[in-house]
């Protein structure tokens, strides 16, 4: 079963993140993920880290995921983003 909690554990063993939060329905997802690995990367590229880190999960039991992809020297600029 797809929880929120399964997939902040997803990511966050796949990608190193400073924030990391998930919430959905589920069947409508959306993150908020903060990682220095996102600096100076496009946010196709910073998703596609993402995805890589959800691998077949995202084929198999993630069907809608909405993020928000911030590097860490973005979050020193602008408010954390909160659901």
């Amino acid at each position: 079963m797809v929880t929120p909690e399964s997939i902040r554990t997803s990511i966050a063993e796949g990608l190193r993140c400073e924030h990391l939060e998930v919430r959905g329905d589920g069947q409508h997802w959306e993150a908020v993920i903060v990682s220095p690995a996102f600096e100076g990367l496009s946010k196709i590229r910073q998703h596609q880290l993402v995805y890589a880190a959800l691998g077949d999960r995202m084929r198999e039991e993630i069907h809608a995921l909405s993020m928000t992809t911030l590097h860490s020297r973005a979050m020193g600029e602008s408010a954390w983003i909160s659901y």
